[in-house]
């Protein structure tokens, strides 16, 4: 990960630098401001590709600048094609190609990027920014204006918080011109439906997964995994063995009395023969990183909190006893295969809906957990299951065959790989159960418990009725918000609100986010 800030008028207040600070975790490498006179672009380094000083940014050509935060598939391919036009590179650093891409084509170039990446330009021969995300928006970036009017984007809202007194998320699949924002990628919306029959629809899912998580293997830095022992993550890991000629490194996290995720993590660990890791962590852990990782994500949602506890812990010991960098992870599968939930769907057509909506508002969740847990600790998140041509594919297929017919959850995906080797069957058809979860159910309930402890049912009731935007609906939810509250005073219109099954399906009416509420979560937590 890196991070990215721009100032887009000329007068830099002396907050900008303070805001550039907070993150300076992301790139810890490098680091440089860039004066351009009509505004400012900053730039702190994680060095992945093009280690040497060449790969730093802001990148410059005759006049123009652009800082990124992101990865650029096949960019090798595009940078030749540049060469034949005439363009030259100093470094190895895949972020070089955007400005020649930029002069070539206009900001027609984000529909063409095999990316997940968020930038800030500025366009010399016009003397104006631009900025965009990628259509998932793996790569963060917030904007907001200060008091001057001018507008701010950083990769994160604490960067903002010293400067915009309201702050948004940078939509994804948009870039941001001339005072408005403009969408070049709904990554959710789906022209025509995939009527492929069952054989061909998981054969495309393999072949497309396996390409996504290979070209994401490319790194000038050390790479690992992060693995549960379910599903998603199991198959990025032994994708990934299978493609490298020694041993694969994998990391899992578990509580120390009751962890469900470790010894399935050991076993594919063992069955791939992966270098693998176990950390552990304790009660007394959780209740203390509460502050810390509530104020790295910049969120009040019980599922992104919680999840994110053995998240953040895992890669802090990866940070701190490791030289990996780069670590590939098994998010994204959920929202286009199901949860368990979605066995709910009341329809074809409503999966599909559901779908939709979590794809689009993944950046404020599970690809922020991810972002965030793996960026504070120095290193970058890739994310297989997000690869744009698989998202397309799953996205685009006959909802029907997505719904759980089979009476097994996340069916074509599982199929897909039957019979590959890949896994041992116990993994491949194992129940889903959810990370929060799965590192040990005593994490949540913990969790629940010391926030029981910090109000009487009166303080709960007279504290909730402050907040009118995603209203805490208990007292960890409460919990969580004033915590937010403290570091992001105001903001909580970031998010759109509480990830929670769809309460409109019969089944779904929750109040806990647990999976382990729902009357399908069966033997997923054994």
């Amino acid at each position: 990960m890196c991070s990215i800030m721009g100032y887009c008028g000329p007068k830099l207040p002396d907050a900008f630098l303070r805001g550039f600070d907070e993150t300076l975790s992301r790139g810890p490498d490098m680091h440089r401001v860039l004066d351009l006179g009509a505004g400012t672009l900053a730039f702190h380094r994680l060095s992945i590709m093009g280690l040497t000083d060449a790969g730093m940014q802001p990148f410059t050509l005759d006049g123009s600048a652009v800082v990124c935060n992101g990865e650029v598939y096949g960019f090798e391919k595009t940078k030749r094609a540049l060469m034949q036009k005439g363009y030259t590179f100093q470094s190895d650093s895949d972020c070089e190609v955007l400005l020649p891409l930029f002069f070539e084509y206009g900001a027609g170039m984000f529909s063409m990027l095999d990316a997940e990446f968020a930038l800030i330009l500025f366009d010399g021969k016009t003397n104006s920014f631009l900025a965009a995300r990628d259509p998932i928006g793996i790569r963060p970036l917030y904007y907001g204006y200060d008091d001057s009017g001018v507008i701010v984007f950083a990769s994160e809202p604490k960067n903002l918080v010293p400067l915009c007194k309201t702050i948004r998320p940078f939509p994804p699949g948009h870039y941001w011109k001339d005072g408005r924002f403009h969408c070049y990628c709904d990554i959710a919306k789906v022209d025509d439906v995939c009527y492929d029959d069952l054989d061909t629809a998981c054969r495309n899912i393999r072949e497309k997964l396996t390409a996504g998580v290979k070209k994401r293997l490319v790194a000038d830095a050390k790479v690992g995994f992060l693995l549960s022992g379910g599903l998603d993550s199991s198959l990025v890991c032994a994708i990934a063995a299978k493609q490298s000629t020694k041993p694969i490194r994998t990391f899992a996290i578990g509580m120390e009395r009751d962890a469900i995720d470790l010894k399935y993590a050991r076993q594919v660990a063992d069955y791939i023969g992966s270098d693998h890791t176990e950390v552990y962590m304790t009660p007394r852990q959780v209740i203390e990183s509460l502050h810390t990782v509530i104020r790295l994500l910049g969120t009040f949602d019980i599922t992104t909190i919680r999840a994110s506890m053995g998240m953040y812990l895992v890669c802090k010991a990866i940070h701190e006893t490791t030289d990996v960098r780069v670590l590939l992870t098994g998010e994204i599968s959920d929202e286009l295969f199901g949860y368990k939930y979605t066995d709910f769907a009341p329809s074809a057509e409503a999966f599909q809906k559901e779908a939709q909506k979590r794809v689009r508002e993944l950046h404020m969740y599970d690809v922020l957990r991810a972002d965030r847990c793996i960026s504070v600790n120095a290193l970058e998140a890739r994310v297989p299951f997000g690869d744009l041509d698989f998202v397309r594919y799953v996205m685009a297929l006959d909802p029907q065959k997505k719904l759980n017919t089979y009476g097994k959850g996340k069916y074509l995906l599982r199929r897909a790989f039957e019979g590959t080797g890949l896994l041992p069957d116990e993994i491949l058809w194992r129940e889903k159960a959810a990370f929060s979860d799965a590192v040990g159910h005593s994490m949540v309930d913990d969790l629940k418990a010391f926030a029981e402890t910090q109000y009487t049912d009166a303080q709960f009731e007279e504290k909730r009725k402050q907040y009118t935007h995603a209203q805490p609906f208990t007292k960890e939810s409460l919990l969580y918000r004033e915590i937010f509250e403290q570091y992001y005073p105001g903001q909580s219109e970031m998010i759109a609100g509480f990830w929670m099954p769809n309460k409109e399906w019969e089944g779904c009416n929750v109040s806990d986010p647990s999976a382990r509420v729902l009357s399908n979560y069966g033997d997923s937590g054994k």
